[in-house]
């Protein structure tokens, strides 16, 4: 079961070693640009092609940190669906990604549990890679509901332990 069937998902239903289904992006000098500009970056080597090659070295402009996380984010909340609580992220750069290239996600489950207030949560594995090399690598951590009536996004104060 995946939040992409409709069905919520709990955390009953995740199990260590659960693959999340792959999620393959083309890359355009558009994701890069406008990934930049949602940021507020406006270091031309994130929209200048010209600048990018000539004094970075690059081949071309590549995406930027806030835009890689906004993907991963996107990852996980697309399995998760939209009641899974994203509170920790955290992840490692290994080489760029350029237009032309197609970013390809995956996940698997490496942790589950519930904490003493009740709340449910998974740990993932995660990266993008172009053609088949790592660009980058993710751990994370999502409160997810421990039952129909569990919402992570309702826990506050001594609920909510992140």
């Amino acid at each position: 079961m995946t939040a992409a069937t409709g069905d919520r998902l709990l955390l009953g239903d995740v199990a260590v070693g659960d693959e999340l289904a792959p999620l393959s992006y083309p890359v355009t000098a558009t994701t890069v640009v406008l990934g930049a500009l949602a940021a507020r970056d406006w270091r031309p080597m994130h929209h200048d092609k010209d600048f990018a090659v000539e004094r970075n070295g690059t081949r071309d402009i590549f995406l930027n940190t806030p835009n890689q996380a906004a993907w991963f984010e996107r990852f996980v909340t697309d399995w998760t669906g939209p009641y899974g609580r994203l509170q920790r992220m955290t992840f490692r750069m290994l080489g760029s990604i350029f237009p032309g290239d197609t970013m390809v996600f995956r996940g698997a489950v490496t942790g589950t549990g519930v904490d003493e207030t009740g709340c449910g949560w998974v740990a993932l594995d995660i990266s993008v890679s172009v053609d088949g090399d790592a660009k980058t690598t993710c751990s994370a951590r999502v409160a997810l509901p421990v039952a129909a009536d569990d919402n992570p996004w309702e826990r506050g104060g001594e609920r909510w332990k992140p």
